[in-house]
Order: C-alpha cells, then sequence, then structure tokens
C-alpha cells in the first residue's frame, strides 16, 4: 500500500462513522417531516450509539462479541479499500464476508427471533449480492479495470455506459439499506413483529458496534453510487454529490412509500429488476463490444 493509499483509507476511517452517523440523523428528520412530524435532533444517533456505549452489555456467549467485532472491522476494511482505490471485486467480496459474519453473530445467540432475523438476512443476501457482483462487472466493461483508482479516470462518466446497473445497485440499496418494503431481517423502525430481528440479542457495546458500522456501510454505498458519476474532470466530483443526494433522498421516501413485503416477492421483484436493467444493460454492452 502506497502512502497515498494509507492517507485516504485513514480519512475515511475517521470521518466516515461522523458522516454516516449524520446522514443517519437526516435520514429520520426527513422521514419524521413525510409523516408530519417534528422528528428527533440532527444529532440523535450519535447520542444514542453514546448512550449504548455506557450502558451495561449482556451477552450470551463469548464468540458472539468476537462475531460482532469482526463485521465492525471487516466492515471499516472494506470501506477502506474501497476509498483507498483498491479493487472492487475484492470491496465487494469483503462486503460479502462481513455481512456472513454478522449473521453468524445473529445465530450463535440461539434465540428464536435473532435466528429468524438471520434467515431473512440469508434471503436477503441472495437478492442483492449478484447485483453487487455485476456492479464491478459493469465498472470493468465501461472503463477496463476493477481498481477504484483507475475508475476514477474515466474520460466519460460510467453511468453513460452503465446505466442499467446503476438503475439495479440503486434497487439494491433499498434492501442494504434496510429501508421498507424489503426491511425483512431488521430496520430502524419501530414496526418489526419479530422484535428487532438481526440484533434482537445485541445489546450494550455490541449493538453500538453494529450500528457504528452500519455508518461506515452507508458511506460506502453512496461512495460507489458517486463512482457511476466521477470521471477525470474534477467538475464530476459535484456531479457525484448531487447524485448521492437525491439516492439518499430517494431511498427515504421509498421507505415511508411502501409498506413490507414477503420475501417471496422480495425475491421475485428484486431478480427482476436484475434481470430486465442490469441483464439487459450487460447484453447491449456484450454487442458493442
Amino acid at each position: 500500500m502506497t502512502l497515498g493509499m494509507f492517507i485516504k483509507a485513514l480519512i475515511y476511517i475517521l470521518l466516515a462513522p461522523l458522516i454516516g452517523g449524520t446522514l443517519a440523523g437526516l435520514d429520520r428528520i426527513i422521514s419524521a417531516r413525510m409523516q408530519g412530524r417534528q422528528g428527533p435532533p440532527l444529532f440523535q444517533p450519535f447520542y444514542d450509539v453514546f448512550k449504548l456505549l455506557n450502558k451495561q452489555t449482556t451477552v450470551v456467549n463469548s464468540i458472539q462479541v468476537l462475531f460482532v467485532t469482526g463485521y465492525l472491522i471487516m466492515t471499516i476494511f472494506t470501506g477502506a479499500l474501497f476509498f483507498a482505490g483498491g479493487d472492487m471485486l475484492l470491496v465487494f467480496f469483503a462486503l460479502s464476508m462481513s455481512e456472513v459474519v454478522m449473521v453468524m453473530a445473529a445465530f450463535s445467540t440461539n434465540g428464536p427471533y435473532s435466528i429468524m432475523g438471520a434467515q431473512r438476512e440469508l434471503l436477503q443476501m441472495m437478492c442483492y449480492e449478484p447485483m453487487t457482483l455485476l456492479v464491478a462487472i459493469g465498472f470493468y466493461y465501461a472503463n477496463g479495470s476493477f481498481m477504484v483508482d483507475d475508475l476514477i479516470q474515466a474520460k466519460i462518466p460510467a453511468i453513460a455506459q452503465i446505466p442499467g446497473f446503476f438503475i439495479g445497485f440503486v434497487f439494491i440499496l433499498i434492501i442494504k439499506l434496510r429501508k421498507s418494503p424489503f426491511d425483512l431481517s431488521t430496520s430502524h423502525h419501530m414496526h418489526q413483529e419479530m422484535v428487532k430481528g438481526l440484533t434482537t440479542d445485541l445489546s450494550g457495546n455490541n449493538l453500538a458496534f453494529v450500528e457504528i458500522a452500519e455508518w461506515y456501510d452507508l458511506v460506502l454505498m453512496m461512495g460507489i453510487v458517486g463512482m457511476f458519476f466521477i470521471t477525470a474532470n474534477p467538475i464530476s466530483r459535484l456531479w457525484a454529490i448531487l447524485a448521492c443526494a437525491v439516492v439518499f433522498f430517494l431511498e427515504t421516501l421509498i421507505d415511508n412509500l411502501f409498506p413490507r413485503v414477503k420475501y417471496i416477492t422480495m425475491l421475485k421483484v428484486t431478480w427482476s429488476v436484475i434481470l430486465i436493467f442490469a441483464g439487459t444493460n450487460l447484453l447491449i454492452l456484450n454487442v458493442l463490444k
């Protein structure tokens, strides 16, 4: 790793939780305003995490702590690898590994709600994992490299060549960000019929680690959205930020418009969107190449 890559990774590690926590607070405010409520303060997510860090941590077994800590570390590593300019394929493989570790943490508790949440999380992974892999392939087709440092030096934005991949990725973000109608395993809302699903048996520091990991993950997802618009032209960074803002608002709007669906509907709808948009785009790229 070069010094430049190390510095970019360090900046992500330090700033991502601040940005992610602020975005999480903004999401709550926007959702509240959409529902005609005042909503909590912007920095409420930070207050919640600090409160969790000061609470007593109750664990079912020691392996649970190991898995939750591993989930946080793997999530941070994934984002650091991306923002340092690493390999997109490795980024998505590491992202998948972090989700698997979290599922193992839920299974290790042997709690009925946690196990149900873990099973649903695996179903959700079946929905969005194909799209994440296709995104990496799409960037390669667009610019001939899997390396983020090479992709941001493109002459034209990737969105011009792979708009179908962008639509598919934005769609699966509904699942990744745990938004309705696909918040089956757990969510930030209070309407879950199975308490908090995946995180039901987590408390104190462990639950705080999960919240912080989701902040890191949120910044990573917005970074990938921005990648569709970034080129060698510095002005493209502004377009990328604008695109992230629009996508973030759209995800919050969808979260407040649609009720939850059953898992079979999620599978059908998600795979249909992936095949129609990303699959068609990939076919067109193959024909043009």
